[in-house]
């Protein structure tokens, strides 16, 4: 149970004095809340600004600068109605030192003249910029009485909004929310706090809320860093007890007889890179030891590492035992088991495929066969953890590409077994700070080189007015028999992104100049209409395959030697290379033609020219964590940290270490969180929803 005291911040944000339906409505949509869920209190708390708005009054009008939000007095000089319609309404106001405009468009002349009448004395801010060589400001964000400088903020934080929601509604409705912030016991060690010269949660809550100053808003400040730190530590501790609690569950060792794995290495046509073997090395050890395995395997796209998690899943079957190989869509699981299991059964090993399309009647033969363990190895996707899913002896867990596959999920593989060893993959390099931070409950293998014989990919990037000749272009390639990848940012026409091609269009337009060699694949397709399109690419029914990024993940066809991307400007950096590596997979040479519309913005030009300038995944993702954070690294979201709400990697990445280390020590010295810094912690916990950790703590 929640502690009492966290009740008030918990409690709907309808509790607040004037906020009704409407209002509770566009901060569900500005606060992205799922339907069905409606926002709290706390989440407006941690809606905190990201910048702020200097109010404080310049000395006179000469002396405010343009290009920015200036703050003065001033007396209402005169009106100027519009002389034709729709025409601005402007108002002159003046003090010793020069005179401004105040420019108002579409707005009632009688409000206008009853807020400004001539002769006033009032206080104006606005954005002051130069036009046709006068002073003007377009519709001022505030007007206030001459005498009312008291209740001017020296600083407005700016929020994330969305349409019909004000930075004012947003601030005013923070502030309600701080006078319902309990005062709660202090969780973070005294002497880190005086070294950092950190205040209070609640105390560093307000100074974002109600800044005083703008420097309490600029990047890194002391507020932010301070509500950062508890926000990390809570998950460091969360994720020290899950490693605690699937270290202590019992485990069985798993050390096989080599009768399996080597008669699967002869069949390989290479020999495993160093990277491979070392990995190997680090996952049998695991197996070996009588603690459960919780290792992830990374590795850049092409590494190698679906030969890893089938050697790993040869080592249950030398004793005996059973394995599972998940990913995330079914094309990926059926293709895994499709190039997989001749290998297997080759050396041996029985395979079977559960996918949920399956008929009910082949579905229930398999389901059987797991439980009498006549199947050695089963592929499909998550719903093989579901109820009905029964193994006789399941060993070992490999989840490939799968990001989400949570803490929650790390603990729920108990009900199929009191002791697997789990093997978490995944093609997107990880920068070391978002391992700590997603997988800081993991061991890590890491695979940093490509197996021999990959050739580099010829990455270019063109505006997209080359369209046509792009085209026609193709024509060389098809000639030599070329398998060609057409990505497309969206699956129709957006009114927000209308220049955007969708696929539909992209394909009409292909197939008229290739007529029969096109095909189109897109999320809104069924399983079954997917599952032909991409078989029909990978027998060559089709040459060119028109997609969306249902194609980033794992779809594997070495006859793909061109890659063409569509308003590359759109997409991260990180899923620019994984739509890269779907390419440059056989012996073939490879393009990647990144299209893009400009004028490009800042980040856009950066992310094509690290793609032209390299193909390694590490680096590609350590710029990408700097350009836009961690949630495009770990393809969960366009941007921002995905499972923080507080927290920005680019901003507090030095942090985590240092709350890692406070979590260790922390449950070392109190396991139960019985001291008194460890009650307060449990509070901690609660506040961020870290309620799997309280769940470990009480079943010991």
């Amino acid at each position: 149970m929640r502690p009492n005291i966290l009740d008030p911040v918990f409690a709907p944000l309808s509790r607040l004095s004037g906020v009704g339906p409407r209002l509770t409505m566009l901060f569900d949509r500005a606060l992205e809340h799922p339907p069905g869920q409606s926002a709290r209190i706390i989440d407006v708390l941690f809606h905190i600004p990201y910048d702020g708005i200097d109010r404080s009054l310049s000395q006179t009008i000469a002396s405010a600068p343009y290009d920015q939000v200036v703050t003065f007095r001033a007396i209402v000089e005169s009106h100027q109605k519009p002389n034709r319609h729709r025409g601005p309404f402007r108002v002159t106001v003046s003090d010793e030192s020069g005179d401004v405009s105040l420019v108002f468009f579409n707005a009632k002349a009688e409000q206008i003249e009853r807020d400004l009448p001539v002769g006033a004395y009032k206080i104006i801010s606005g954005k002051l910029v130069l036009f046709d060589g006068y002073r003007q400001i377009t519709h001022p964000d505030r007007i206030m009485p001459g005498s009312a400088e008291s209740e001017l903020p020296r600083v407005d934080p700016v929020y994330a909004l969305t349409e019909g929601l004000t930075a004012r509604r947003v601030h005013n409705v923070a502030r309600a929310a701080l006078e319902r912030l309990p005062h709660m016991p202090e969780w973070q060690n005294n002497s880190w706090l005086l070294q950092q010269k950190w205040q209070s949660f609640g105390i560093s809550l307000s100074q974002l809320h109600c800044p005083q100053q703008i420097e309490d808003l600029k990047e890194g400040n002391d507020a932010h860093a301070r509500l950062a730190y508890d926000e990390l530590l809570a998950g460091q501790i969360t994720l020290s007890l899950v490693r605690s609690r699937m270290k202590q569950a019992k485990g069985r060792s798993t050390i096989g007889n080599d009768l399996i794995t080597s008669s699967i290495r002869k069949q390989l046509p290479y020999n495993l890179t160093g990277a491979q073997e070392r990995a190997l090395k680090e996952i049998e050890s695991d197996l070996a030891a009588p603690e459960r395995m919780l290792r992830l395997l990374q590795g850049d796209v092409g590494a190698g590492k679906t030969i890893i998690g089938l050697l790993t899943m040869a080592r249950a079957v030398e004793v005996g035992r059973q394995a599972v190989m998940m990913a995330p869509t079914e094309i990926l699981a059926r293709q895994h088991y499709e190039r997989i299991s001749p290998i297997a059964v080759n050396a041996g090993i029985k395979t079977a495929l559960l996918t949920g399309r399956m008929r009910e009647k082949e579905k229930k033969s398999i389901l059987t066969s797991l439980a009498n363990g006549d199947i050695d190895i089963c592929f499909g996707t998550h719903a093989l953890f579901q109820e009905q899913v029964m193994f006789k002896d399941l060993a070992i867990a490999v989840v490939d590409e799968q990001h989400k596959f949570g803490v929650h999920q790390r603990l729920a593989l108990g009900s199929k077994g009191s002791d697997v060893d789990l093997l978490v993959m995944t093609a997107t390099p990880i920068p070391r700070t978002l391992v700590l931070t997603y997988f800081g409950d993991m061991d890590v293998s890491v695979l940093d080189e490509k197996p021999p014989g990959r050739k580099p990919i010829d990455t270019r990037a063109l505006p997209i007015e080359r369209l046509g000749e792009i085209i026609n272009g193709l024509y060389r390639a098809l000639e030599k028999s070329a398998r060609i990848y057409w990505v497309c940012p969206l699956v129709s026409e957006s009114e927000f992104l209308e220049d955007i091609a969708a696929v539909e269009e992209r394909f009409e337009t292909l197939n008229q100049v290739y007529p029969g060699k096109v095909g189109f694949v897109h999320g809104k397709l069924s399983g079954d209409e997917k599952e032909k399109a991409i078989t029909d690419f990978v027998n060559g029914n089709i040459s060119i395959l028109v997609a969306t990024t249902v194609i980033e993940v794992g779809v594997d066809v070495p006859q793909a030697t061109i890659m063409v991307i569509e308003h590359a400007e759109r997409f991260g950096l990180a899923q620019l290379h994984q739509l890269r590596g779907r390419i440059g997979r056989g012996a073939e040479s490879s393009s990647c033609l990144l299209l893009y519309k400009g004028p490009l913005g800042g980040n856009a030009k950066a992310r094509i020219e690290i793609m032209r300038d390299t193909e390694d995944g590490f680096r590609i993702a350590e710029e990408d964590l700097k350009l836009r954070g961690g949630g495009d690294v770990l393809g969960t979201r366009q941007s921002g940290d995905p499972g923080f709400r507080l927290a920005r990697m680019s901003q507090h990445s030095a942090l985590l270490p240092v709350a890692r280390d406070d979590a260790r020590l922390l449950l070392e010295r109190d396991p139960h969180l019985a001291s008194e810094r460890g009650q307060a912690v449990r509070i901690l916990l609660y506040l961020f929803e870290r309620d799997a950790a309280i769940k470990l703590l009480r079943a010991g």
